[in-house]
């Protein structure tokens, strides 16, 4: 699977189990929140720096997001 695609589903996954909306998310990461949607659509190539704030954000460690869940 595609890593841009994992990291989405990752990012969305500990979004929701975190309860926060993709705003929420977006303003604790200083992003915008179409960026976040982009994201976790797998549309968007986001840079390390990017994958740090949104672990920092969601309180994981950044290797989680890239690690893949399984089909």
């Amino acid at each position: 699977m595609d890593v841009v695609v994992v990291l989405g589903k990752n990012v969305r996954k500990y979004r929701k189990l975190r309860g926060l909306t993709q705003e929420q998310l977006a303003l604790d990461a200083e992003m915008e929140r179409s960026y976040v949607s982009d994201l976790e659509r797998g549309t968007r190539n986001p840079s390390v720096k990017a994958v740090g704030r949104l672990a920092e954000a969601l309180n994981v460690e950044p290797h989680l997001l890239l690690m893949s869940i399984g089909k």
